[in-house]
């Protein structure tokens, strides 16, 4: 399978140019290839917009980190088939918990030097046996990064490595020794800087690091750090810009954790749906983002029959909860693709990213109700009615 820079001598389709892309014929078509057990994710220039689930992460999710306390792992499982079958075309596994019943009783279970390297290769091991997807491999502890990488099949991404000089001669000789691509996050030992030239150039910095361990460029997707949109009025503008030098200049693929364009704002959704298709039309090629829509809990749905009943509506008896919430507009009792996910989608089909829109049309197709298999409109059996 071909994982390096791809030289054509005619751009194959028409890529996006709302920010004028000087596309030649000496154009590097860029593909990081990641691989599970039998199955691969591409993230390219010339490719569908590749997902990255976060959703495996303890950090800010404190059942999650209580239930991996006790060695439950069965929220993780059901997260990663969610995923998967929301269509996240790789998982992220982080493996930031927090272990504060442990850590009263043992010390040892403050540090996360102790706590994440045994956890992540829990962790991977557990998704790999629910799903074949490829996996991104997150931490801060480069014990928890190679026992990852001891544990995956196939090819994963790891998740990070930074311009700083520490983690620099800390990460980037595992990338080598796995031979595998890494996500480069621009930011160095002064912290993260406002100006995306400073970001650009600590993007730089990495790749020519990589360079001198043996590591190329399509093996580096790099996170330009996507600022928040209410904290600074120019972050989409900024993320855009750049995108496009680290394409053009550079020749590699980037990432970013997508919902920080909308941090503190109302309707975060809104946002995102916006943004993911102009980062796409900019040139980014994947994000690292909640690919799916949480199911109506109980709760909400006793409340909701509350108000209905005070209302005076009699609902029948036999009414099953997801008849309900989609009755009443309230989501699904199933996970479901995020609308994130279908702004993406019509975004790769506008690309001319999804020949013919077979994607678009496959994930926009309602499955029939029990009983109704076979019906037309209406509920009448076959197609239009002949005179």
């Amino acid at each position: 399978m071909q994982t390096g820079p791809l030289k054509m001598a005619v751009p194959q389709r028409n890529l996006p140019t709302p920010y004028n892309f000087r596309l030649t014929e000496r154009t590097t078509m860029t593909r990081t290839v990641v691989e599970s057990k039998t199955k691969s994710a591409i993230i390219g220039f010339d490719e569908p917009f590749c997902v990255i689930g976060e959703r495996i992460n303890p950090t800010g999710r404190k059942i999650l980190a209580e239930e991996l306390e006790r060695d439950d792992f069965s929220r993780v499982e059901a997260d990663a088939i969610a995923q998967a079958a929301a269509g996240a075309n790789i998982l992220d596994v982080n493996s930031g918990a927090v272990f504060s019943n442990k850590m009263a009783e043992d010390p040892r279970y403050a540090d996360n030097n102790f706590v994440e390297p045994t956890l992540m290769r829990q962790l991977i091991e557990v998704v790999q046996r629910v799903v074949d997807i490829p996996l991104c491999i997150d931490s801060s502890v480069p014990g928890a990064l190679e026992n990852g990488l001891a544990a995956a099949e196939g090819r994963p991404l790891l998740n990070s490595v930074t311009g700083e000089e520490e983690r620099l001669e800390l990460v980037l000789p595992l990338v080598k020794k796995y031979n595998v691509p890494v996500v480069a996050i621009s930011n160095d030992d002064t912290g993260i800087s406002e100006d995306p030239d400073v970001r650009f150039n600590v993007a730089k910095k990495i790749v020519e690091r990589a360079a001198d361990f043996g590591i190329p460029a399509h093996d580096i997707v790099v996170d330009p750090l996507v600022m928040p949109i209410g904290a600074m009025a120019t972050a989409g503008h900024q993320v855009f810009t750049l995108v496009r030098r680290l394409r053009e200049e550079l020749g590699v693929n980037t990432t970013c954790g997508a919902s920080n364009i909308s941090f503190g704002l109302p309707n975060r959704h809104g946002i995102n749906n916006a943004f993911l298709p102009m980062a796409m039309g900019a040139g980014m090629t994947s994000a690292i983002m909640n690919p799916i829509t949480l199911p109506v809990n109980q709760t909400k749905i006793a409340e909701h029959k509350a108000l209905i009943m005070a209302a005076g509506i009699i609902l029948p008896e036999d009414i099953d909860d997801e008849t309900f919430v989609t009755l009443f507009g309230l989501g699904s009792t199933k996970a479901t693709p995020g609308k994130e996910m279908e702004a993406i989608r019509a975004a790769n089909f506008l690309y001319d990213r999804d020949p013919n829109g077979t994607e678009w049309i496959k994930f926009n197709k309602v499955a029939p109700k029990a009983g109704q298999e076979g019906r037309g409109r209406a509920g009448r059996v076959g197609g239009r009615r002949r005179g």
